[in-house]
């Protein structure tokens, strides 16, 4: 581990350099704010759920099991944590409904939330820069001026994803290149989206660039030898790094960390773009 410039942690000092043809980013908690929180409606349903099983295990208990596998999971497409939830709740004898019908139901009540947030991003300038991590949007036009083609590939369904992109303003940077969960699940991953940039498109591993602050996004760059940003964002206060993501992040074989992107101008200059 070295120092890079303020703000700027550089885990693998070799880290691949370019020249970088293709950028993959992840959306919430790398470019967006607008789900901030949404483990604060996940966990508390599923573990709400296994209580009405009978279980002798308390609601703190269950409130570990939960959180491990629904953090463990952050990246994947939301259906993944619900067919775990399927998984333990028929290990407490329970006769689950559906993956897909509990993701409708997470969904509606995260949609309270978030549904307030996407109005006031869609009508007042203010607090639409305020839903984007600090300074993405720069760093998004820095790639751009770069001449990187970029992808948006996010885990959340791909009709709120295409939504909130324009809401936020950042539609332009990425164009038709916006993918997101759907509800025939195996027909989309990350890591489908990275293969179709390095086969489809002709792009090395090594000329590839990402960013996100999941686990899964910056595991798949690093297996076909692309440039992993880890975005540690502390999505409550807007500055700052999060620990627990930047361990997580770390782990997945991250290259750098950074907690926003307002280093982007040092950023840029560390890994080549300019």
């Amino acid at each position: 581990m070295t120092a890079g410039p303020a703000d700027i942690e550089v885990i693998n000092a070799e880290f691949p350099r370019g020249p970088f043809r293709a950028a993959i980013f992840d959306f919430d908690g790398t470019l967006s704010l607008l789900r901030r929180n949404w483990q604060d409606v996940m966990i508390p349903m599923m573990v709400d759920l296994l209580a009405a099983t009978g279980t002798t295990e308390t609601r703190d208990q269950l409130g570990v099991v939960v959180e491990e596998f629904v953090m463990r999971l952050n990246g994947r497409q939301t259906i993944y944590q619900m067919l775990q939830l399927c998984e333990e709740l028929q290990a407490r004898g329970a006769s689950p409904l559906t993956a897909l019908e509990y993701k409708h139901q997470y969904h509606d009540k995260l949609w309270q939330q978030v549904e307030q947030r996407v109005d006031a991003a869609r009508q007042d300038a203010e607090s639409r820069a305020q839903m984007i991590v600090p300074a993405a949007d720069q760093f998004l036009r820095d790639v751009q001026t770069a001449g990187i083609e970029m992808y948006l590939a996010s885990g959340t369904d791909l009709v709120y994803v295409r939504d909130e992109v324009e809401v936020l303003g950042l539609g332009a940077f990425f164009g038709e290149r916006i993918y997101g969960a759907l509800d025939d699940y195996q027909n989309f991953s990350k890591a489908m989206i990275i293969e179709q940039i390095t086969r489809d498109a002709g792009v090395a591993g090594s000329a590839l660039l990402g960013a996100g602050d999941g686990y899964v996004e910056i595991e798949e760059i690093k297996k076909v030898g692309g440039l992993a940003i880890g975005v540690a964002s502390d999505e409550e206060a807007r500055t700052g790094i999060n620990d627990w993501k930047r361990h997580r992040l770390i782990a997945a074989g991250a290259d750098i960390i950074i907690g926003d992107f307002g280093c982007h101008a040092e950023l840029c200059q560390l890994i080549g773009l300019v």
